[in-house]
């Protein structure tokens, strides 16, 4: 029973990630949830416990690249998250899903040899 209730608990909160089903599978006290796009490309991944986003997360674009990764302790953003735009990288630290820091580089000119 306790499966079945963790599971409606990791379906009503992958709502919040993303507008389609994921592919769920238990890794011990974990379940990892995979996002995909229409086009069958992973949207994000990362892991639930306990009904809570828990662990490692990425996001990719439509064509595969990566969007962002970060992690999840308890269901709260912490640390360092990293977010790729075309011509930027933004690091983004995280205290109690709380901004702390934010970082960017971006790419004004091409280094030609």
């Amino acid at each position: 029973m306790k499966k079945y209730i963790t599971l409606g608990l990791m379906l009503a909160a992958g709502v919040v990630f993303a507008n389609n089903t994921p592919k769920l599978e238990a890794h011990g006290d974990m379940v990892k949830a995979t996002y995909y796009y229409d086009n069958g490309t992973i949207m994000q991944e990362g892991y639930f416990k306990n009904g809570k986003p828990e662990g490692n997360w990425v996001a990719y674009d439509a064509a595969g690249n990566k969007k962002s990764i970060g992690e999840y302790r308890n269901g709260q953003k912490t640390g360092k998250w990293v977010f790729w735009t075309d011509n930027a990288l933004t690091e983004v630290d995280y205290k109690e899903s709380k901004i702390d820091k934010i970082k960017t580089w971006k790419q004004e000119a091409i280094v030609k040899n």
